[in-house]
């Protein structure tokens, strides 16, 4: 999708379709032009109602107040209800809620990204979408002026956000067959090659080198060897370095603690953390942000057969501490645990963070669409809360506390992999990853559980039915934050 920015007012643009947001049923704006008409399609212009004009080739969409959350899902709203006109090209004006602050813009761009993504790479007929060219005015809504250089930025860093989130959706939404570890690490290796990255792949020797036993565990009953993805964005001077971790289940079967049958479905979806990194990665790259940023992600396959590792196995993670396995579908937090090793080992960062769809129990806990947040310091967690906030994600804090961590505890080992009690299993998942963070990162490491929003079997918001890139916007923002800091 093209954008176009002009300071032409909306009247001397020509195109084939125009897009009107309608601010608080105020139907009395300027920009409307066809109250009547409006009134008598019974148009109320409810927060992301639409209402389509064909012989004015006008459309308009409802918010109930000028903000990036409103407008995204609105403008989203929008662009989906045209995919099956013939309209190829669309003007809208701007809308801002402060004449300096370009979030508003930012977010509008998202929302057409983001809802005209379509995943039909298994259908036999492929959908089009119809609009190709967006042409965005400065003529404002509450008749700001704006500068176009700044509004450039906020449309371009827009797009690239959006693009990411897409290119993310895609690795989650292909199919097990298709997207297996050796194939994420092609995808890793493509995106190094195209955005001035540095890649290094580990396969399963150098896995071994490395004593990363609990991953090569989960892996072992698989026809597809295990790979560790490094990326890296090295800028000169960089402002910070952050780790970023990603839990790569190409698929998870649960192993010989096998899943019923319909838990398995959508299993293909357990990648999202690992594919969120990479998402991230292209994002920074592009944006050439001043943040030194390492992406690591453990592409693994839990399956079963004669090799698979086993309830009952003591298992040794990286850094010597033992694990005693009470459930083989708990094999997210084993490849986790070595990959945080691994990256603690190369890299001194200022601050870590995993994404993983980790636990049923964040879902149970916190919803579908919201991300659990978790570790020992406020300072990380609260600042990917409110990069959530700010780029239309929704994460919530889970605390750690004492006594659920002895829930962890094992006769034989030095920990067990799950937890004695079914209840807070989000928050011993996070208590179990904690293990394998330095002491040195303690208060710098916080771990997001994206099993909720990363995939969700309908449309919601600016999200499709499948994969939403769940933590691909929200941690460019913090990057974003953190460039801009120091």
């Amino acid at each position: 999708m093209n954008f176009e920015l002009t300071i032409s007012p909306m009247n001397d643009i020509e195109a084939d379709v125009e897009l009107i947001i309608v601010v608080n049923n105020d139907l009395k704006h300027r920009f409307v032009h066809d109250k009547k008409m409006l009134k008598k399609a019974g148009f109320s212009a409810e927060q992301d109602e639409t209402c389509l004009l064909i012989e004015n080739n006008r459309l308009y969409v409802g918010v109930e107040s000028i903000s990036s959350v409103n407008i995204r899902t609105a403008v989203a709203t929008a662009i989906k209800g045209l995919s099956k006109t013939s309209y190829k090209n669309l003007k809208i004006a701007s809308y801002m809620n402060h004449p300096k602050c370009t979030a508003v813009l930012r977010a509008m761009v998202e929302g057409f990204e983001l809802g005209a993504y379509n995943f039909d790479n298994y259908k036999s007929k492929k959908s089009t979408q119809a609009i190709k060219k967006i042409i965005i005015s400065l003529e404002e809504y509450n008749n700001y002026e704006l500068d176009i250089e700044i509004c450039a930025i906020a449309v371009n860093n827009g797009q690239i956000t959006a693009e990411a989130t897409n290119f993310t959706r895609d690795i989650v939404n292909t199919t097990p067959d298709d997207c297996y570890p050796a194939v994420m690490a092609d995808i890793a290796e493509k995106l190094a090659e195209n955005n001035g990255l540095t890649c290094n792949i580990l396969k399963p020797k150098q896995l071994k080198e490395e004593k990363m036993e609990t991953l090569l565990a989960v892996a072992r009953a698989s026809r597809h060897r295990p790979r560790v993805i490094h990326l890296t964005h090295k800028p000169k001077k960089p402002k910070a370095v952050v780790t970023l971790v990603g839990k790569g289940l190409t698929y998870d079967s649960g192993g010989l603690s096998l899943k019923p049958s319909d838990y398995m479905v959508t299993m293909k979806s357990d990648k999202s953390g690992g594919s969120a990194v990479l998402g991230i990665m292209k994002a920074i790259s592009e944006m050439n942000l001043p943040i030194e940023v390492h992406g690591f992600v453990g592409a693994v396959e839990n399956m079963i057969g004669g090799d698979a590792y086993k309830p009952d196995d003591v298992l040794v993670a990286k850094n010597g501490k033992t694990i005693e396995v009470r459930n083989t579908d708990a094999e997210g937090r084993l490849v986790l645990a070595d990959v945080l090793c691994y990256a603690q080992q190369e890299v001194k960062a200022d601050y870590i963070f995993d994404f993983a769809t980790l636990t049923g129990a964040s879902v149970v806990g916190v919803g579908h669409y919201t991300s659990s947040v978790m570790g020992n310091n406020d300072l990380p967690k609260d600042a990917v809360i409110a990069a959530a906030k700010s780029a239309g994600e929704f994460a919530t804090k889970l605390d750690f506390n004492r006594y659920l961590k002895k829930s962890l505890k094992s006769e034989i080992a030095d920990i067990c992999n799950i937890s004695n009690t079914r209840y807070g299993g989000a928050i011993t998942a996070g208590q179990f990853l904690e293990e394998f963070i330095n002491k040195e990162h303690k208060d710098k490491w916080a771990h997001i559980d994206i099993a909720g929003p990363a995939f969700v079997e309908h449309a919601w918001g600016e999200n499709p039915h499948g994969a939403s890139g769940a933590g691909v916007r929200m941690m460019l923002r913090l990057l974003e934050k953190l460039a801009k800091e120091k």
